[in-house]
């Protein structure tokens, strides 16, 4: 069934928020500490961390090579180093609340809070390629697949199925917490992690 849980583990931190999967290994950030933590996905155990270049992280999502963070109180997008910490560049968020962040293998999208729209953003440049409106109105985290993107929406507490072309929602499920934050994906399942019960699950898809 869509959105039963596998297994789940408690957050490092108190106030989780983004999530994102680089292929072997989950990282996920927490408002209270600042911190950028890689985790173990198979036991939960914190491998590493380092410091958020934004007082306020938010969203999180791997290129490939680097993670992307979103911070809410600069309104930017970071692209940082993940073996150093260091913050390669940055620019403006299209929105000022970027509360979830995804890489399509060519762009980012950003799923943002304060407009509740998602938008797709050239990497390279911050430039805005298109946009629409997101099917509820406390977006959090988002993710892509590989062919679709995916939603947490903590005012209807749903994942949504979204085409990334038309901005259709192909289904929905319920979250597995009350107040859902970031979102991953794994190749073969989804992550997401709830503020209410500090937990990060393992979602079947």
């Amino acid at each position: 069934m869509p959105g039963t849980i596998i297994r789940s583990f408690s957050t490092p931190g108190d106030e989780p928020s983004g999530l994102a999967f680089d292929g072997r290994s989950l990282w996920h950030c927490d408002l209270t500490s600042d911190l950028i933590y890689q985790i173990d996905p198979a036991t939960g155990t914190v491998i590493r961390s380092f410091s958020s270049p934004d007082s306020e992280p938010r969203g999180l999502a791997f290129d490939g090579r680097y993670l992307w963070l979103g911070g809410r109180n600069q309104a930017k997008l970071f692209q940082i180093d993940p073996a150093t910490g260091t913050t390669i560049r940055s620019f403006s968020s299209p929105g000022g609340l970027p509360f979830g962040l995804a890489f399509d293998e060519r762009a980012l999208w950003v799923a943002d809070f304060s407009d509740s729209k998602i938008y797709q953003v050239d990497p390279a440049t911050g430039t805005i390629i298109r946009s629409f409106s997101t099917p509820g109105a406390g977006s959090r985290g988002i993710v892509f697949d590989g062919r679709c993107l995916w939603l947490q929406d903590s005012g209807t507490d749903l994942i949504y199925q979204i085409d990334p072309a038309t901005g259709t929602i192909i289904r929905s499920f319920s979250t597995p917490g009350s107040l859902p934050q970031g979102l991953a994906f794994d190749g073969r399942c989804l992550w997401a992690v709830d503020y209410s019960n500090k937990l990060i699950y393992q979602l079947s898809v």
